[in-house]
């Protein structure tokens, strides 16, 4: 497979603005799957303007993302704020080339601050399979839990997919404690941060894919930036035969009889 990871500027101010940035992004770009950052299509730190921008699952905005997976002929993943009835949810979809929505997913859990004025947390981890792979969503904060990882790694995923929206105070986590969640599960991870300012909110940058066995294979700096990388599937599997931390998890006698 392979991989386009868009690190985007923040300060996009309209979804309409967003979008043709995101035209312009994909074209002529050679890849099977590209993965925007969380909320892309709708703002991250936009306060209760998300309320008036949320829509749900099949709206117009959704519409707009799978028209351009068809134009560019690639998988698009994209984040937006969904509406449904009275709930508004921080959630991705995935819509192949040929337009069929592949995955849709809602994240788990709502970090403390800000995104608990507006969003309801979601359930369930939804996988789909593209080039060979099972393909899982973490929204954010998702991924930060091990236990999050753990299990759709269990569940087959080889990718794990991360929209993030992370500040620059939280350098940690997006230099140590994600990658490991690669290496700890033999799988890859594609991690999608914004870049720059939003609302006097500072984005971090730094989006990167980590392959199975340790090795980083590409990291975005402060700029806006695509990132794109070759992932190989057989990798998986040679990552985890090597160090079978999955297999073994259960064999654990973590308590005393």
């Amino acid at each position: 497979m392979r991989l386009a990871v868009l690190q985007t500027p923040a300060q996009l101010a309209s979804v309409e603005e967003r979008l043709s940035w995101l035209d312009e992004a994909l074209q002529g770009l050679d890849v099977d799957l590209a993965l925007c950052p969380e909320l892309f299509a709708t703002g991250y730190n936009i306060g209760v303007q998300v309320l008036q921008r949320a829509e749900p699952a099949d709206g117009p905005t959704s519409q707009a993302l799978r028209a351009l997976a068809q134009k560019h002929g690639l998988a698009l993943h994209c984040s937006f704020a969904e509406r449904d009835g009275e709930h508004v949810y921080n959630a991705a979809q995935c819509w192949a080339s040929n337009g069929k929505r592949l995955v849709h997913q809602r994240k788990l859990a709502i970090p403390p601050g800000g995104e608990r004025n507006h969003y309801t947390a979601g359930a369930g981890c939804a996988l789909f399979e593209l080039c060979g792979f099972k393909v899982a969503t973490l929204i954010c904060y998702d991924i930060e839990f091990p236990e999050a990882a753990r299990f759709v790694a269990s569940q087959g995923a080889g990718l794990c997919l991360v929209p993030t929206a992370l500040s620059a105070d939280w350098g940690w986590v997006a230099r140590t404690m994600v990658p490991s969640r690669a290496y700890e599960n033999g799988m890859f991870l594609a991690y999608a941060n914004h870049a720059g300012t939003d609302n006097g909110l500072r984005f971090l940058g730094e989006s990167f894919i980590a392959a199975p066995d340790g090795v980083e294979l590409a990291r975005a700096g402060l700029a806006p930036e695509t990132l794109i990388a070759c992932l190989d599937l057989p990798r998986v599997k040679a990552a985890r035969a090597r160090l079978p931390y999955l297999a073994e998890a259960s064999t654990l006698r973590l308590f005393l009889d």
